[in-house]
């Protein structure tokens, strides 16, 4: 799996149903090896040791508050406990019993999640690609509504980026965008640049490890290029990995974004898992923006021309106008 998984993921796990589970309710042993498994990799691997610790007590304090005997109501009910104590929104527990399969607790790779990589990027979602079109005076746009591997995507990331290379300035439509992937995030920037520049690094407790990340230096088809205006559209629910992109460019002075502040989550995580029956999804990594020395984890990304996410494309597009009319 990369780094930075696809946030809306996150959000979206104590709604799955896990695949040929057996409906029948847990009992309160179950349930009591759920949260203390929990418990102890939090406290072992949190991105922070000292808010992990916290967390880890508030939750074995509170084992007997977990009363929901449907497993999926259960994960739920612990989901939102670990958002509440931790505000991390990539947290988030999962009844699934095909990903786990252990009592290891180590990371489960792609391979026991490809139906589901599929699901969350595959066809079904066009990889993300949901809009590549012109605007008015031939201002490109892309509306993405997810970074999709690019082993997945990449092909249809290089073909919409060649379509937009001619346009005078370009907005990148991340509104509905959730997250995804650090190779897509990459490869795109590497689009609006000239050779290979340094992202966000990203820093992993466990291994005490920071690993620094890089746009390719190639990609297939046409690049945008470095000079012409860029803008990027963000809100409430632009997240994770699609906050990445715009914080960098942003960072890197390379685009303008506008919009509403993003939901505000820095922190890749990994899945692991707690029992055979149940998967945690656990910020174990934080982002850091060789820039700023920060990220944007509980802020989110802030908008360089603050407005609704309703109006956010509007008031992009004359913005573009004016610089496109300014380079005239």
């Amino acid at each position: 799996m990369s780094l930075r998984a696809l946030a809306f993921i996150v959000t979206t796990f104590a709604a799955l149903v896990a695949t040929g589970a057996a409906a029948q309710g847990l009992s309160a042993q179950e349930r009591r090896e759920v949260v203390t498994g929990a418990a102890e990799l939090i406290e072992t691997r949190y991105v922070y040791p000292d808010k992990g610790r916290e967390i880890a007590t508030a939750l074995r304090a509170d084992v007997e508050a977990f009363d929901q005997v449907e497993p999926d109501a259960f994960a739920a009910a612990l989901t939102q406990r670990l958002r509440a104590l931790s505000n991390d929104g990539h947290f988030a527990v999962e009844h699934r019993p095909d990903a786990a399969g252990n009592e290891s607790r180590e990371a489960i790779d792609g391979a026991h999640l490809k139906d589901s990589l599929e699901r969350w990027y595959g066809v079904g979602v066009n990889h993300g690609f949901e809009s590549v079109r012109r605007l008015e005076d031939g201002i490109g746009y892309l509306d993405l509504r997810v970074f999709a591997p690019v082993d997945m995507g990449g092909d249809l990331m290089a073909g919409a980026m060649s379509l937009l290379a001619q346009s005078p300035a370009l907005i990148i439509d991340l509104r509905h965008n959730g997250g995804g992937m650090d190779d897509a995030v990459s490869m795109l920037a590497a689009y609006l640049l000239d050779g290979s520049a340094e992202l966000s690094s990203i820093y992993d407790r466990p291994s005490d490890q920071l690993s620094r990340t890089f746009t390719p230096s190639w990609v297939p088809g046409r690049r945008f290029g470095p000079d012409k205006p860029v803008y990027i559209l963000t809100s409430r629910r632009t997240f994770s990995a699609a906050e990445a992109f715009a914080y960098d460019m942003q960072a890197m002075k390379r685009a303008v974004v506008v919009g509403e502040r993003s939901g505000g989550g820095a922190h890749p995580f990994e899945y692991r898992s707690i029992t055979p029956n149940f998967v945690l999804s656990l910020p174990e990594k934080r982002s850091v923006s060789p820039i700023t020395g920060r990220n944007w984890e509980g802020q989110g990304v802030i908008p360089d021309v603050e407005t609704s996410a309703d109006r956010a494309l509007a008031e992009a597009l004359t913005l573009a106008k004016t610089a496109i009319a300014g380079r005239d």
